[in-house]
C-alpha cells in the first residue's frame, strides 16, 4: 500500500481532475435512476397476492384502482369528469352510478346495496372507482393519479394505495434535498469543533459527497432503488464513513510531524496506515447491510446493495480523492489549523476504570427491561396511518371510512365460470364475515338489477379471461389484527368454491408482508450477528472477544430499541431488522477500536486494569466523535422529515450512535477487566501473557 500511496500523491492532480470529470456521468445515472416508492411491489412474486395482482393485469387489463371522493358537483358534472379521466393514459375503466344504471333514472329506486356503493348520508358526495391499465404503484398510474388530481378541484379526494404511493413520492422529493443539506451541515458543525482545522470539515464534505454522488450514480445498474433507500443512502454513507476522513488526516498529520520537510512522502505513508485501518473497520460495516440482502423481502436486497457499495466507494474515495485535496490546498488548511477544542478524558476515563463494578451492575440492571422492549416494541405496517392529516389521499381515506363505512378493500379473483347461484351464496357467506361492509360481484348485480339493464361494459370490468373479479368493502384498517383475520375467513370461503381463487388487494398484501418480514428479521439479525462474529475471530484471533463485543453492541441494540417501547413508540416495521444490522456494523467498530488497543497493552506486559484505562484514554476521543458525527447526521433529517418511516429510522439510527458509544465507553471496559482471564486463554498469540501472570503468581506464592 505504500507503493499505491506514492502513485497515488504523485497522480493527485489527474486523480482529481478525474474524480470531478465523473460527477458528470454519476449525476446523469442518479437522474435516470426510476424510484419505487411502493413498498409491497418488494415481496415475492410467488405469493397468492402477488400472482393475483399480475393475473388482474394480465386478463382483465388491471392493475390496481384508486377510490375518488367528489364532494359538491351536480351528476352531470361527475359524469363529464368521470369521461375526462377516462381520457387520461393508462386509465382503463372509471365504475360510478352511470356504468350500471342511466342517469336519468332516479337513484332512489336502486337496491340499496347498489345506491350505497356509489352514495353516503352526504347528499352532495359520491364515489366512483378508477382502474388502471398499469399496476396501482407504477410511474405510469402514478402521472394518472397525478392527472386526475389537476382536472378535478379542491372537492375531489382520491384514495388507495396509488395516491398514498403519490403523495409519499412528492412529500419525499420535497424533503429529499433537506436531508442531505441538514446531514451535511450539522456533521461539518461536529468535525469544526471536534478536528483542529476550520477548513478541513469542507473538504471531508467534498471528499464523502463525491462518493455518494458515484454511490446513487451507479444505482442506474440496479434499475431502480425504492424511496426509503434513496432518502437514506446519503445520509447513512456520510454518518458511516466520515470516520475514513478522520482516519486519514490523523494519519497525515502524525507522519507530517515525523518527517516535517516531505509532505507527499508523509501523505503515501498515511495513505497506507489508513487503508489498513479503514478495510478492517470497514467490514463489519459492510457486513451488516450484506446481511440485509438476504431477506425475503427485497427492499432488503435494495438497501443493502446500495448501502454496502456507498461504504466501498467511501473507502476508495478517502485513499484516492481526498489525499488529493489535502495536498492541493495544504497551504490553505495550515492557515486554518486551531488547537483542538475537546480537553483531555483522561480523568474521565480513570473515573469509569476506577467505577467499572457500578457499571457491570448497571449492564447486569438493564440487561432484562432491555430485551423485555425490544421484544414488545410495537411495529405498523400501514404507512397511510402515519403521513400528515393534510395529504390529499390521507383526508380521501378518512372520508372513505366516515361517509362510505369503506376502511379498506379487498379484491377476490375466481372461476369465471362459477354458477351465479354459487357466486351469489358464496357473497352472502363473505357479506357475514365480522367487518365486511358490503361485496361488488357482477352476480350480486345481476341479482339486484334486472340483466338487460346491466352495461356490457360492466360485465367487461368484472368478468374476463376465465376470471371473474368481486370487491370487497371492509370496516378494519389495513395491518390490523382483525383485517388479517377477516382476510383469512374470506380466504377459507372463496376456496370452498373455487380452489384457484385467491384474495388480493392492499391488505391482503399486507398480511402477506407482515408474515414474511417476521421470518426474515429473525434471519437477517442471526445473519449479521454470525458475519460479524465471524470477521471479528478473524481479526482479534479470538474466541472469547468476539462475544464479548458483539454482546455489548447487541446490548446497546437492545436498549435502543427497547426505549421505543417504554416511550410508547410504534415504529415502522423495516426499522427493526434495519436498525439491528446497521447499529451493529457501524458501531461494533467503537469497541473494536478500543479491544484491539487493549490487547496490544496486555501484549506489552500490562496488567489487566493498566491495559484497559491506557485502552480507554486513547480511543475515547475518537470514539465520542465517530458516535456525536453519526448522531448529528441523522437526528436532523429525523427530526425534519415529515414521512414517519424515513424520520424513525434516522432518530433510531441518531439514538442507537449515542447508546453505543455510551456502553462501548462504560460497559465494554467493565467486561474486559471482570473476564480478562477468560481472554487470554482464549486468545491467540496471548500465551506470553498467561506465562507472564502464572509466572507473577508462582513468585507471590514463593515470597
Amino acid at each position: 500500500m505504500h507503493k499505491i500511496g506514492r502513485g497515488i500523491v504523485k497522480l493527485r492532480v489527474p486523480i482529481l481532475i478525474l474524480a470531478v470529470v465523473l460527477l458528470v456521468p454519476s449525476l446523469f445515472g442518479m437522474i435516470h435512476t426510476r424510484i419505487n416508492y411502493d413498498i409491497l411491489s418488494y415481496l415475492p412474486e410467488d405469493i397468492d397476492s402477488m400472482k393475483g395482482q399480475d393475473i388482474m393485469l394480465k386478463e382483465f387489463g388491471k392493475g390496481g384502482f384508486a377510490y375518488v371522493v367528489i364532494e359538491g358537483m351536480e351528476d352531470k358534472d361527475v359524469a363529464e369528469l368521470k369521461k375526462e379521466f377516462e381520457q387520461i393514459d393508462v386509465v382503463g375503466d372509471v365504475l360510478w352510478y352511470d356504468t350500471i344504471a342511466d342517469l336519468s333514472i332516479p337513484k332512489e329506486v336502486l337496491p340499496d346495496d347498489i345506491y350505497e356503493i356509489f352514495n353516503s348520508d352526504r347528499d352532495d358526495s359520491t364515489l366512483m372507482m378508477v382502474f388502471f391499465e398499469s399496476t396501482g404503484s407504477s410511474d405510469e398510474a402514478l402521472e394518472a393519479i397525478a392527472k386526475m388530481r389537476e382536472l378535478a378541484d379542491q372537492k375531489v379526494y382520491t384514495a388507495g394505495m396509488g395516491p398514498v404511493v403519490e403523495d409519499i413520492k412528492n412529500l419525499t422529493l420535497e424533503e429529499m434535498t433537506m436531508y442531505v443539506i441538514i446531514g451535511a451541515v450539522l456533521m461539518s458543525i461536529v468535525l469544526a469543533l471536534t478536528m483542529d482545522s476550520f477548513l478541513i470539515p469542507v473538504f471531508f464534505m467534498l471528499n464523502i459527497g463525491m462518493s455518494i454522488l458515484y454511490n446513487l450514480g451507479t444505482n442506474q445498474l440496479q434499475g431502480e432503488i425504492s424511496f426509503i433507500t434513496e432518502a437514506l443512502a446519503a445520509v447513512l454513507q456520510l454518518a458511516v464513513t466520515a470516520d475514513y476522513s478522520i482516519f486519514l488526516w490523523h494519519s497525515y498529520k502524525e507522519q507530517k510531524e515525523k518527517m516535517p520537510g516531505d509532505k507527499n512522502e508523509a501523505m503515501a505513508i498515511a495513505i497506507g496506515q489508513t487503508f489498513n485501518s479503514v478495510v478492517s473497520s470497514s467490514v463489519t460495516t459492510v457486513a451488516g447491510f450484506v446481511a440485509l440482502c438476504f431477506m425475503t423481502f427485497t427492499l432488503g436486497l435494495d438497501i443493502g446493495i446500495v448501502m454496502a457499495k456507498g461504504v466501498v466507494l467511501g473507502v476508495i474515495c478517502t485513499i484516492t480523492v481526498l489525499p488529493s485535496m489535502i495536498l492541493i490546498f495544504d497551504k490553505a488548511l495550515e492557515k486554518t489549523m486551531h488547537r483542538e477544542l475537546i480537553p483531555s478524558l483522561d480523568k474521565v476515563s480513570r473515573f469509569i476504570i476506577k467505577h467499572s463494578w457500578v457499571f457491570m451492575i448497571a449492564f447486569l440492571a438493564l440487561l432484562i427491561p432491555a430485551v423485555y422492549g425490544e421484544t414488545h416494541t410495537n411495529v405498523y405496517y400501514n404507512l397511510t396511518d402515519t403521513l400528515p392529516e393534510d395529504l390529499n389521499s390521507v383526508t380521501a381515506s378518512a372520508k372513505l371510512r366516515e361517509d362510505y363505512g369503506i376502511t379498506s378493500s379487498h379484491i377476490i379473483m375466481c372461476d369465471e365460470n362459477m354458477s351465479a347461484k354459487d357466486a351469489n351464496m358464496m357473497c352472502d357467506r363473505i357479506k357475514k364475515v365480522k367487518g365486511v361492509k358490503r361485496v361488488l360481484g357482477l352476480d350480486t348485480l345481476l341479482g339486484a338489477v334486472p340483466s338487460e339493464a346491466v352495461p356490457d361494459t360492466l360485465s367487461d370490468i368484472l368478468k374476463n379471461g376465465g376470471w371473474q373479479m368481486m370487491l370487497v368493502s371492509s370496516d378494519y384498517k389495513v395491518a390490523s389484527e382483525e383485517v388479517n383475520e377477516q382476510v383469512a375467513q374470506i380466504t377459507d370461503i372463496v376456496n370452498q368454491y373455487d380452489d384457484d381463487a385467491m384474495v388480493i388487494g392492499e391488505a391482503a398484501a399486507t398480511k402477506d408482508l407482515i408474515e414474511i418480514t417476521d421470518r426474515d428479521f429473525k434471519v437477517v439479525n442471526a445473519l449479521s450477528i454470525a458475519m460479524v462474529f465471524v470477521i471479528i475471530i478473524f481479526a482479534l484471533k479470538s474466541v472469547s472477544l468476539p462475544i464479548i463485543l458483539v454482546a455489548a453492541i447487541e446490548f446497546a441494540v437492545f436498549i435502543n430499541m427497547g426505549l421505543s417501547c417504554y416511550l410508547n413508540t410504534t415504529i415502522p416495521f423495516i426499522a427493526s431488522v434495519v436498525i439491528g444490522c446497521i447499529q451493529l456494523g457501524a458501531t461494533v467498530d467503537y469497541a473494536i477500536l478500543m479491544t484491539t488497543r487493549y490487547k496490544s497493552e496486555r501484549l506489552d506486559g500490562k496488567d489487566k486494569h493498566e491495559a484497559v484505562t491506557i485502552a480507554l484514554m486513547t480511543s475515547i476521543k475518537s470514539i465520542i466523535v465517530s458516535a456525536v458525527g453519526f448522531f448529528a447526521a441523522t437526528f436532523g433529517v429525523g427530526v425534519y422529515s415529515r414521512v414517519d418511516m424515513i424520520s424513525q429510522i434516522c432518530t433510531l439510527l441518531s439514538r442507537g450512535a449515542l447508546v453505543s458509544m455510551v456502553t462501548v465507553i462504560c460497559i465494554l471496559p467493565a467486561m474486559l477487566l471482570l473476564l480478562d482471564k477468560i481472554v487470554i486463554h482464549s486468545t491467540l498469540g496471548m500465551r506470553k501473557v498467561r506465562l507472564a501472570e502464572k509466572g507473577s503468581h508462582h513468585r507471590a506464592l514463593t515470597y
